[in-house]
């Protein structure tokens, strides 16, 4: 009932309400409701939202899960947070609070995300009002008829892209560059104190773990590809968090001359600082990758089932990324390895869409992977 009432007045405001001028917009909420890298690789749009109101204060709501990158964005003035766990618990309680925080407290909404309750929250916060929506007429009919302004979100494009539609809506060129990440002088020194016990200079990072199991190298052909790794006689710095995926691999990786484990030991901030001063990145398809991406790092990427037209590593050089598969897919200073199999990329969870084991994954030889890691690093003088 709350929702149906929320959407019945935002409906009368979009009906008799007048756009105000642009360079009268003095607060703005930006609502991306999907995973850290969608958050991450919106600070383009935030950069240039920015530029364009130089008053203006930038909010944003996230689900909770993603509360840390979205901690590590600059210019953000505040950040509400949606939480499944609460949502469980009482749905209607959560949704009271939000409807409260933010009810026509912005000049300007923009949703990331074209849910049905991210387009409410849009709708509810402000009479300017800019979503992303899905092209099946059938689930994005009332959200036309709603919205002042709205586009397709097309998951034939990067997510970078599909995020700075909404400047168009704006009359804003927009920029194609992922901004580098931010990190404080403090985590810089923490990981460069670490590093420094360690006796290490130079040195790559290899970042073996991702959100979900179905987008993780197993650990044989993991194994095989550290010890191909530590022959090249470089530092191989191993990060990841504390989550079960992580501690698992950090309980399974080999003793090996060159392999320093770092896993659960940076905060999200001083993985960002210690990724600015490696020399490349190698690893998953994964919120890491994106920050060493914004870095203008070497990119090594191992990917599974995932989209590579949306999430491909981004490169700022060409203002590009990938947009269609092959086993080995080179652009600028990206590398990215897929299997060789006709299913790739079917986008899905895994196999059986249930999150778990993707064999196209278990396809991908680390020989390969290793052969143009070796043919950068001997021609590269680190």
């Amino acid at each position: 009932m709350a929702t149906l009432q929320a959407i019945y007045l935002s409906y009368l405001a979009h009906l008799f309400t007048v756009d105000s001028d642009l360079v009268n917009i003095k607060s703005i909420l930006i609502i991306i409701q999907r995973s850290n890298g969608d958050v991450f690789l919106s600070s383009p749009l935030i950069e240039q939202l920015q530029d364009s109101f130089l008053d203006a204060k930038i909010d944003l709501l996230v689900n909770a899960d993603t509360i840390s990158i979205a901690k590590t964005l600059t210019k953000v003035n505040q950040i509400y947070e949606f939480s499944y766990k609460e949502k469980n618990k009482n749905r209607y309680k959560q949704e009271r609070n939000i409807f409260k925080k933010i009810y026509r407290k912005y000049d300007l909404s923009i949703n990331l995300t074209s849910s049905d309750r991210s387009v409410i929250y849009s709708l509810i916060a402000s009479k300017k009002s800019i979503s992303a929506i899905e092209k099946n007429k059938l689930k994005s009919w009332w959200k036309k008829i709603l919205l002042k302004h709205y586009y397709f979100f097309d998951e034939d494009k990067h997510i970078l892209i599909n995020n700075l539609k909404s400047l168009d809506c704006l009359g804003i060129k927009p920029v194609k560059q992922v901004f580098p990440a931010t990190f404080s002088q403090t985590s810089l020194d923490v990981v460069k104190n670490k590093l420094n016990d360690l006796k290490i200079t130079k040195f790559v990072i290899f970042h073996p773990s991702a959100q979900y199991h179905y987008k993780v190298y197993n650990q044989d052909l993991r194994e095989d590809l550290l010890s191909l790794l530590d022959s090249l006689n470089i530092p191989i710095v191993i990060t990841g968090g504390g989550n079960d995926i992580d501690i698992k691999i950090k309980q399974s990786l080999p003793k090996l001359k060159n392999v320093y484990d770092f896993i659960n030991e940076t905060s999200i901030d001083e993985f960002i600082a210690l990724s600015s001063i490696s020399k490349a990145y190698i690893g998953m398809d994964t919120l890491n990758m994106h920050i060493a991406a914004s870095q203008n790092k070497r990119i090594f990427a191992i990917f599974g089932p995932t989209n590579i037209s949306m999430w491909s590593p981004w490169s700022n050089y060409l203002e590009t990324a990938a947009n269609k598969s092959n086993p080995i897919i080179e652009y600028n200073n990206i590398t990215i390895f897929q299997a060789a199999l006709p299913c790739v990329a079917c986008g899905k969870e895994g196999c059986q869409n249930n999150g778990r084991i993707s064999e196209c994954l278990d396809n991908i030889d680390p020989k390969l992977i290793f052969k143009e890691i070796r043919e950068w690093f001997l021609s590269y003088s680190l």
